[in-house]
């Protein structure tokens, strides 16, 4: 059985990127800057709504595990797509893009291919809104225990945590990784996720995982707390590792053996859509390639700067060339 250097699992969504002014926002009742959850009917509306589309395929931890395969890890992913038009899209793309998609689209599945609106204000600020779909769907059954008992790393969706299924699907892969000698991780995704599942978050987070990703907003939330370095202490204590993401303050990460604050180059986004997920596949390129942790902060930081210089959630350029310019590979 092939053995994978990185495996995620989440929400398998096809990502269609316009741009837009605030006015559009206000107009068609868009909150801006954060991702909100939508029904079929409002996804409908808003797609017809949308110029000049940008499609690609997407979902947070998807993105995570294309940047990583870019950059030459043998990376697979796991999600669930219905088998209709953007489903194919979805499966094809990530195999085109060097990642095994583990899951055939699903024949007969239950509801439609997973799709996220997304609206890029002048500012580079992102308002998205999601379709989840099929995705949110995923189960045990979509989890091959080959796959998740043969990956170095396992990096886990946060939004799927959102129904019953989905976490005890990330449970079993979780324990079947580390069974296998693999680490597991998650990508807090977003605050309002932990709001709903706190509980479940830090448990999974002391028992189950061996590093944790997410932003300041999000670490914070797990101990509702404004107070970083509380938040900080208290996610370290109960995690072996924790990487922090302080958008132009750089970047923070602790361990048992102590902390390493990394700074970042300050620069204007043209799109901030993807920055997080970016910055989390040269991280775990870093760690799946035995770097020291200043170094995967690092990668992951040259990842970030790349894609928010352009549209989409994903790298332009060889990335492996801009790590080798900049002494990191």
């Amino acid at each position: 059985m092939k053995t994978y250097q990185l495996v995620g699992i989440g929400n398998a969504v096809v990502d269609v990127i316009s741009t837009c002014d605030d006015d559009f926002l206000e107009m068609m009742d868009i909150e801006k800057g954060i991702m909100q959850l939508i029904e079929r009917e409002r996804a409908e509306l808003l797609y017809g709504s949308m110029r000049n589309r940008v499609q690609t395929p997407g979902g947070s931890v998807a993105n995570t595990i294309a940047g990583a395969g870019a950059l030459g890890l043998d990376a697979a992913f796991i999600g669930r797509v219905h088998d209709d038009r953007l489903g194919h899209f979805y499966a094809d793309a990530m195999n085109e893009d060097g990642v095994d998609f583990v899951n055939p689209p699903v024949a007969g599945g239950e509801l439609p291919t997973s799709r996220s609106m997304i609206f890029v204000s002048p500012d580079g600020e992102r308002s998205m809104n999601t379709y989840l779909g099929i995705s949110s769907e995923l189960s045990s059954v979509d989890v091959p225990k080959e796959v998740a008992g043969n990956s170095q790393i396992m990096f886990l969706e946060g939004y799927l945590f959102d129904k019953d299924k989905g976490k005890s699907a990330f449970l079993e892969a979780a324990r079947d990784c580390r069974e296998g000698g693999g680490k597991t991780g998650i990508a807090i995704s977003d605050p309002f996720c932990v709001e709903r599942h706190r509980a479940d978050f830090l448990s999974l987070i002391e028992n189950e995982l061996d590093f944790v990703i997410g932003n300041e907003a999000e670490i914070r939330s797990l101990f509702q707390t404004e107070d970083l370095e509380e938040a900080l202490r208290r996610t370290a204590a109960i995690c072996p590792l924790v990487v922090c993401t302080r958008s132009g303050d750089g970047v923070t990460v602790l361990n048992g053996e102590g902390r390493v604050d990394v700074p970042v180059e300050k620069v204007v986004p043209v799109d901030a859509t993807g920055a997080g997920d970016q910055f989390a596949a040269g991280f775990l390129f870093g760690m799946a390639t035995g770097r020291d942790l200043e170094t995967c902060a690092r990668i992951g930081n040259a990842c970030a700067r790349e894609v928010i210089g352009h549209l989409g959630p994903r790298p332009e350029v060889n990335m492996l060339e801009v790590l080798r310019e900049e002494g990191l590979v």
